[in-house]
């Protein structure tokens, strides 16, 4: 049955409002990403241990009340999840647990703590630390940015055993290899993402601390590196004092140094300010203070789709967006991961890193706010050869550092090579010839590399997001999506390979829709709005797939409530894989799919009734 017309103008024009109501004084989006029990036990028990060794009750009114919320949201199996509204993981569990040795010994805490050594009972097959141990690396294999902090706050909380021994189950990292040349750091295949080298420096330490090498030389080489790592640790911490912004890595950090007779140490002291000052009024943590840069974008894009933009965001208004986002391009080597200038973070805050995502999402932004303002063009220029310089030799576009490593976080992604291409080819034609050659072999290469990731059924699977319920995690849809989408104006040039994997994606998306119309992270996974939402912005081109975004539109037209109620579902994939939701993504998204129903129905078929 066609879409209603009047209700799909009504749905669209709340949801407009409702994300022009969200922005920040300065007319741009900060977000809200979702509370975290693994951000909160890691920043209770961060300010716990600092407390223990400076001034014990320092941080109590912090504590008590993340302790509090804790208990409050402990899933029904005894586990916690990374959101409110994720399934139990053993990972945030283990934390969670440990979290709770901090408390002072409140009813609630105790009940808590056993129904949690019940879930990881059941988890792990039983509480001895070794198979709690072997159970959190299993998690994460040979990846330890995640493993060895989670055991150096379990063996910190006494919940690994006492003494020297427990230190066994933390797998030692070689921190003295932060002494090397940054230049160095990809060769070393270094046992962390290139994002986590504060945790190899303090968590090494710890470990090292409490257990030092048998090996006499090794035991040498990293007595001597302590104090050299510290210095290349305090260059590491940004102003905000909290690394890349993120409670976790910063409490990791500040816990492990602070445990090893450092709690006085200017990087231990910063960390525990950006943590008192991070704290939620209702006493949680969220994983980040926000995803400033990434969300105003993605919000921009969304309402540069209707055909009245520039009504619906004034020219003023476009204006204090394009002058704040040309404030977020970074214009010097950055000092965490000595990126070159011309990329943008995540954030507008100091801990932001460069990265191709939010690099990408801001030349587009840029592209709608002002093609024509030379400002504009100049940082567009830099921004797309930051984007080509950080491509890999197999053609697709990892996060952060060309050529790092293996590691899952590191690699090239179908998703950031997408969302390059769009960006490269929305301003290919303001690029001088020399960067515009560049672009063409670049894209090429990129093309290359989607055609080999594209699977058997037509979908790409994402770096960072995924669906906890869908087979490993994974979110086919997603990321099937935003290369669908990218692909869309080379489809248009006649470039057939485009074309191909296009209809193939296209394909995927199609058989992946569920029976109520709306799309989860794969086939016969439950809807969410921000799923079909994406879907639906991605097939809504040509009158073959009219009966499926209808169908699409009308339940995200339900599910909003008409463009009033939008429930976040955790899809994001926040660092080493820990699950995030944010307030604005259903939002965005559902603007984003409705201007281009809307507009798909004034085409060559008869979508409204």
């Amino acid at each position: 049955m066609p879409i209603d017309r009047r209700r799909l103008r009504k749905t669209l024009h709340a949801a407009r409002q409702h994300l022009l109501a969200h922005r920040a004084p300065g007319g741009h989006w900060e977000g809200e990403p979702a509370s975290s029990a693994l951000s909160t036990a890691t920043a209770v028990w961060a300010l716990h241990i600092v407390a223990q060794k400076k001034v014990p009750g320092t941080f109590s009114a912090l504590i008590q009340p993340g302790l509090d919320w804790l208990a409050n949201h402990q899933n029904h199996d005894g586990g916690w999840g990374d959101t409110t509204r994720s399934k139990s993981n053993l990972s945030t569990t283990m934390l969670a647990w440990s979290a709770l040795a901090a408390s002072g010994g409140a009813d609630a805490h105790t009940e808590a703590a056993a129904r949690a050594e019940a879930y990881l009972a059941r988890e792990a097959g039983g509480l001895e630390p070794q198979r709690l141990a072997r159970a959190a690396d299993r998690c994460y294999g040979n990846d330890r940015t995640f493993s060895a902090p989670i055991l150096t706050m379990c063996t910190l909380a006494g919940r690994l055993g006492s003494g020297r021994e427990a230190w066994r189950h933390v797998r030692p990292l070689p921190f003295e290899l932060a002494v090397c040349p940054p230049a160095w750091w990809k060769r070393l295949r270094l046992p962390v993402v290139s994002y986590a080298l504060p945790a190899l420096i303090a968590v090494g330490q710890a470990r090292y601390h409490f257990r030092p090498p048998v090996c006499p030389l090794t035991r040498l080489v990293r007595r001597l590196a302590r104090r050299p790592t510290l210095k290349r640790l305090i260059s590491l911490q940004p102003e905000s004092g909290g690394f890349l912004e993120a409670t976790p890595l910063t409490s990791f950090v500040t816990m492990s140094l602070a445990a090893i007779g450092q709690a006085h140490h200017e990087v231990v002291a910063r960390g525990a300010e950006f943590l008192t000052r991070s704290a939620r009024d209702d006493g949680s943590w969220p994983i980040d203070t926000n995803l400033a840069t990434w969300v105003t974008t993605l919000a921009t894009c969304a309402l540069a789709a209707a055909p009245d933009f520039t009504t619906v965001l004034p020219s003023e208004d476009r204006r204090r967006i394009l002058d704040w986002l040309l404030g977020q391009q970074h214009r010097r080597v950055h000092p965490y991961t000595y990126a070159a200038p011309g990329g943008w973070a995540w954030t507008d805050l100091p801990g932001g890193v460069p990265d191709a995502d939010d690099t990408a999402g801001a030349l587009l932004a840029l592209r709608h706010l002002a093609p024509d303002d030379p400002r504009a063009r100049e940082a567009a220029q830099i921004g797309v050869t930051w984007l080509l310089d950080l491509q890999n030799r197999d053609g697709g576009i990892p996060t952060f550092c060309r050529g790092w490593g293996k590691l899952p976080f590191d690699r090239s992604s179908p998703d950031l090579t997408a969302h390059a291409l769009a960006a490269w080819t929305a301003w290919r034609d303001d690029l001088p010839p020399d960067l515009l050659r560049r672009v063409r072999a670049a894209a090429d290469r990129a093309l290359a590399y989607l055609k080999g990731q594209q699977s058997p059924h037509g979908a790409w699977v994402p770096l960072w997001f995924g669906n906890q319920d869908a087979p490993g995690g994974k979110n086919p849809v997603y990321g099937t999506a935003r290369v669908v989408a990218a692909l869309e104006a080379l489809e248009r040039d006649g470039i057939e390979v485009a074309g191909h994997m296009r209809a193939r994606g296209m394909a995927y998306l199609l058989s992946a829709q569920n029976e109520d119309g709306g799309w989860g992270g794969a086939a016969g996974v439950a809807s969410s709005i921000e799923e079909t939402a994406l879907a639906a912005c991605a097939l809504a081109q040509g009158p073959a797939r009219g009966a499926a975004i209808e169908r699409g539109a009308t339940w995200l037209i339900e599910r909003t409530r008409e463009g009033t109620v939008f429930q976040p579902a955790p899809i994001g994939l926040y660092f080493a894989k820990l699950w995030y939701f944010e307030q604005l993504y259903p939002a965005i998204f559902t603007v984003a799919a409705l201007e281009r129903v809307r507009a798909a129905g004034k085409g060559s078929w008869n979508l409204f009734a």
